[in-house]
């Protein structure tokens, strides 16, 4: 139930948030407080999450939270780094669809 959570400015991508641990119902606020100031902004949010073993439906908020405040900013959220089993869970829950997914930063 640890989380870090560090965040460094791409002079050309914008804001890259890195996270490791787990995202769930106990370290959720804590994403939430980092990312939702920054997806207001109306600017690309990268988010890597090549430290991140386990998403719950409380971090899966959050991550729709984030990509709805970009939507009205006209900003974009970008996910990064996903393992296959957090692939696996975007799939089934169709976030996939709507929330842009990349391989790498």
């Amino acid at each position: 139930m640890n989380i870090s959570i560090q965040e460094k400015i791409d002079p050309n991508k914008g804001p890259i948030i890195y996270v490791q641990g787990e995202i769930d119902v106990y370290t959720a606020p804590q994403l939430r407080e980092r990312l939702l100031p920054l997806c207001e902004k109306g600017t690309t949010v990268t988010l890597d999450l090549a430290g991140v073993e386990y998403i719950d439906s409380t971090g899966l908020g959050v991550l729709i939270g984030a990509y709805k405040a970009q939507r009205a900013t006209a900003g974009k959220l970008v996910l990064v780094g996903m393992n296959g089993r957090l692939l696996r869970l975007f799939k089934i829950t169709g976030l996939h669809e709507i929330i842009e997914i990349e391989e790498t930063t």
